[in-house]
């Protein structure tokens, strides 16, 4: 082999080289150079802390008062064994229940038959607290997956600073009718 041959064999592996290098990195997952999270993206989207009217403990009025979970990913989530509680710790555990990819369930408090939308904790008394609480969500290993606190002294303040996640104000109707 020449040394002309040499030198262009060089050039010609030098280019494969590149070219191979740079559909590798096209080929890499969206997930990988940060565009999409990976994996179920589950959080407390919307709590309703605060049901409207005049809260007379009614079915009804206890059934208006809800916390929103919502599963952002793709991925299916098995929330069996999954908790969400209160500040005081009363706490509901999820039991056999599959939460879809881009899916949200609302958590009420009162009595009502569960279905993939919304679930109820069967409960007679509000859970919620309107004036401070927090709500807490913790995975089937009891690590917390997300947690929202409200004070009605800052109507709506969710404790993250309004990170622009979409939770700002719409976590609850602030302070009000009185039920607790």
């Amino acid at each position: 082999m020449t040394a002309s041959q040499t030198f262009t064999a060089r050039r010609l592996a030098a280019a494969a080289l590149s070219a191979a290098a740079l559909v590798g990195a096209a080929a890499l997952p969206a997930a990988a150079n940060g565009a999409e999270p990976r994996g179920p993206q589950v959080e407390i989207s919307k709590v309703q802390y605060d049901a409207p009217g005049h809260g007379s403990r009614s079915n009804r009025s206890l059934n208006e008062e809800w916390v929103q979970i919502t599963n952002s990913g793709r991925e299916s989530v098995n929330l069996d064994d999954w908790t969400l509680s209160n500040r005081q710790g009363r706490v509901y555990t999820f039991h056999h229940l599959r939460l879809n990819g881009h899916s949200t369930v609302r958590v009420h408090t009162g009595v009502g038959r569960d279905t993939y939308r919304d679930v109820y904790q069967d409960r007679r008394n509000f859970v919620w607290d309107d004036r401070k609480d927090t709500a807490t969500l913790r995975n089937d290993h009891r690590r917390v997956v997300d947690t929202i606190s409200w004070d009605a002294r800052h109507h709506g303040d969710d404790g993250r600073g309004h990170d622009g996640r979409g939770h700002g104000d719409d976590h609850g109707r602030g302070p009000g009718h009185g039920h607790r």
